[in-house]
């Protein structure tokens, strides 16, 4: 018999290789969302009928309750970068996963992997990282042996971090610098992935949490650089002072997609890397996969000309 696994926001940037994985081990996969059809795309990375895309609203417990009804696994990726309505991030990442695995629990579910991220602190001013301080002790109350991931920053071919820069830098005349001396430590989806596979497949990750980051540390400044130098533009860098910065975000918040928002600016300010003493992704059996190695290949496009000419060695 097939083991069935539910992945909540199975249809997302990190969840499409979750989705993958778990179906090469021959699992049947309920892809719980609110858009079914947005999540067809996976259907064919199994066989016919392997990969259901099921209708799950996180505020509705009937709706959570019969997307993990008989799932052996459950994987809980939902998250947000901005708010629609105020509140949003407490709903999604704080009520949303506790319910998750509250229904898991009484679902008699074995295994639990719940997404979270560096800097969840229930004492940060940015309410990101306070809601998602608030998901964690939700997740661990209800279902105390779940494996908890902290990824740094995804990195990724759909990811919207190094494609939007390398987009900016397509049209603006400058690139922008905010908290040009934070650290970062951009991980590889794929590794994202790979963890949330060794969390259900290995017995020693029961009721750990793991904070997974990349090889090597980067500085905001330095990864504009580095996007930079891979899109083939010439642009320079100018630092934007922290009250500019406010008011562009303010500004920001305003349009479209919330392109910056002033929570985003609270996270910036602070370093994104694995702690010293934090289990990662080495203790999970999985070797990182550096920027240098996957980024470039996607942010070729960008490129003058939509890089079909070569890079001229400066």
């Amino acid at each position: 018999m097939r083991k069935v696994a539910t992945v909540f926001g199975g249809s997302g940037f990190i969840g499409r290789y979750v989705v993958k994985r778990l179906a090469a081990q021959d699992h049947i996969v309920r892809v719980a969302v609110r858009d079914t059809e947005g999540a067809l795309f996976l259907k064919p990375m199994g066989v016919v009928g392997q990969i259901v895309p099921l209708y799950a609203d996180l505020a509705r417990h009937d709706d959570v309750a019969r997307a993990v009804e008989a799932a052996e696994i459950v994987v809980n990726l939902v998250g947000i970068l901005a708010e629609n309505r105020p509140g949003d991030f407490q709903r999604i990442h704080a009520e949303g996963a506790g319910a998750v695995a509250r229904a898991a629990a009484i679902a008699g579910t074995s295994q639990l992997v719940h997404l979270s991220a560096i800097g969840a602190d229930a004492a940060s001013p940015s309410q990101y990282a306070k809601s998602k301080a608030a998901g964690e002790e939700a997740v661990r109350s209800a279902f105390p042996g779940s494996v908890i991931l902290r990824p740094s920053v995804v990195f990724g071919a759909e990811d919207q971090f190094f494609n939007r820069f390398a987009a900016l830098a397509q049209f603006l005349p400058f690139m922008p610098v905010i908290c040009g001396e934070t650290r970062m430590q951009p991980v590889y989806v794929g590794d994202v992935a790979d963890a949330v596979m060794a969390a259900l497949e290995r017995a020693d990750t029961t009721g750990n949490t793991y904070e997974l980051g990349g090889p090597h540390i980067f500085t905001f400044r330095q990864i504009l650089e580095y996007v930079l130098r891979e899109t083939d533009r010439h642009r320079m860098l100018v630092a934007i002072p922290p009250g500019i910065a406010r008011l562009q975000a303010t500004l920001a918040e305003r349009l479209p997609g919330k392109p910056l928002t002033r929570d985003q600016l609270l996270l910036l300010a602070r370093d994104n890397v694995v702690s010293d003493d934090a289990p990662g992704l080495a203790d999970l059996g999985i070797t990182p996969m550096p920027v240098e190695l996957v980024v470039s290949q996607y942010l070729r496009r960008f490129r003058p000309g939509g890089g079909r000419r070569a890079l001229v060695p400066a």
